[in-house]
Parts: structure tokens; sequence; C-alpha cells
């Protein structure tokens, strides 16, 4: 492993510091030495979608529904004092260059993840579907032109994380956290873990509207159009076995 081996031996490089909030392994290898500030709960997720094109906040913490905001402060501070993220003179975050370096380090966790993690029902949380869905899986191609409200309900989920609505118009659409307005034009309720697994391309939407898991009501055209407006992430392997 001469990767490793070039690691334990790699001293100290000029760039960005360590954080004095931190807590330090006190070894000079430069693997212990980024772990300092990369292996904090959270700290890649919040990385992630920052190279993904979050820059707000809001939008940050869109892309984490599980973290609280309190700590969600308290990690983008770290990552300021570490030199990976600068905050603007608007407001909104920005990467440095070391943090833009990261994305070989995001994309290398997402292919170890897909090869050797199965999703779970740990894993199925609808807001984050929805936010992903919403922001990088949506085709504008498939989209109405005409407004279109459709109400999701998720039974399984505590009462803050149950309910949100989709509303697309003039072919964009956005996630909404709370009614925008209007009555919806199509209402789906779902389990979690039967949506999660239809939005990875695991489940079949027909099969999950017959086993009951997925049930929409509206209008027969609208009901049959929305899931095609899902470009659906690349499918998730299951683990490799030995």
């Amino acid at each position: 492993m001469p990767g490793l081996q070039r690691a334990i031996c790699t001293g100290a490089v000029v760039g960005v510091g360590h954080c004095p909030d931190m807590r330090s392994y006190r070894e000079y290898c430069p693997i212990a030495r980024a772990s300092e500030i990369l292996a904090e709960r959270w700290t890649p997720l919040v990385i992630r979608n920052l190279l993904y094109g979050c820059h707000t906040f809001t939008e940050i913490a869109r892309g984490v529904p599980a973290m609280s905001r309190s700590l969600l402060i308290k990690r983008l501070k770290e990552l300021e004092r570490s030199g990976v993220v600068v905050k603007t003179t608007d407001g909104t975050y920005e990467l440095t260059d070391a943090g833009t370096d990261l994305v070989g380090v995001v994309e290398a966790l997402e292919s170890w993840g897909e090869r050797w993690l199965a999703v779970t029902t740990e894993h199925t949380d609808p807001s984050f579907v929805l936010w992903a869905w919403a922001k990088y899986y949506l085709d504008p191609a498939t989209l109405p032109d005409r407004r279109v409200l459709v109400e999701f309900t998720f039974p399984d989920e505590r009462p803050t994380n149950r309910r949100y609505w989709l509303l697309a118009e003039r072919r964009s659409a956005e996630l909404c956290y709370s009614h925008p307005g209007g009555e919806p034009d199509v209402f789906i309720q779902a389990r979690s873990e039967a949506f999660t697994r239809w939005h990875l391309g695991i489940l079949d939407w027909r099969r999950a509207l017959a086993d009951g898991s997925i049930t929409v009501v509206g209008p027969r055209e609208l009901a049959r159009a929305v899931p095609a407006w899902n470009r659906h992430p690349r499918p998730v392997s299951l683990p490799t076995q030995p």
C-alpha cells in the first residue's frame, strides 16, 4: 500500500489550517490532519451540498434535513476557520481552492458507498428524496407549462416531516416546505421506504401503486405524468459479496 506508506512519511505542507475547536490526533500524517477537519459528523455532507451548488444557508440546510440548524452553523464556522469555506459579504458560502479540491474525496466516498453499502430503512428520509429530485433530477422536458401543484404525504413520518408540495410551472419546479396556496392538482401518499426505492430506480412505480405503498389521487393524465418528471439517480448497486 504505497499510498498509505507515503502518507505516513509525509510532513506538513503550507495550506489550510487546523481549527482550534477541533480535537487533534497529534499525528503529522496527512490522513490524520485531514480527518480532523473532514471526519466530523455531517461535515462531508455539508461539503457535498456546497460542491453541488448550494450557497445560501437555507439551501445547504435543506440538503441535510436531519441536521440541526445550530450544528450546521457550527460546522460552517469550523470549515471557515479551517480555510475550506469562505462566507462572502452577501452572506452566502463558497468553497475555497482547498474546498473545491475535495471533489475527488466526495466522489470517492460516493463510489465506495454505492459499491459496499445497501440502502436500508435508515436511509429513507422523504424530505431529502424530494430535495434531491427537485434540485437535481427533475426532467424539464416533461414538466407542464401550466401551474400544477402536487401534495406529498408520508404517513409513517413524524408530523414535521410528513407533508411537502412540489410546484411545477412554466417548465420548472420547486419544492415547497409550506403550502404555496391553491388547491393541489394531485395528491400522493407514500411510505418513505417505497418512495425512496422508486426514486432510486429500485421499485417500479406501477408495482408500488399495485401493492399500495404509493397511492395517487388526481386527474388520470396528471397522475401518470408526475412520476415521469423524475430522471432518477443512477441505479444503486448492492454490496459486493466476497
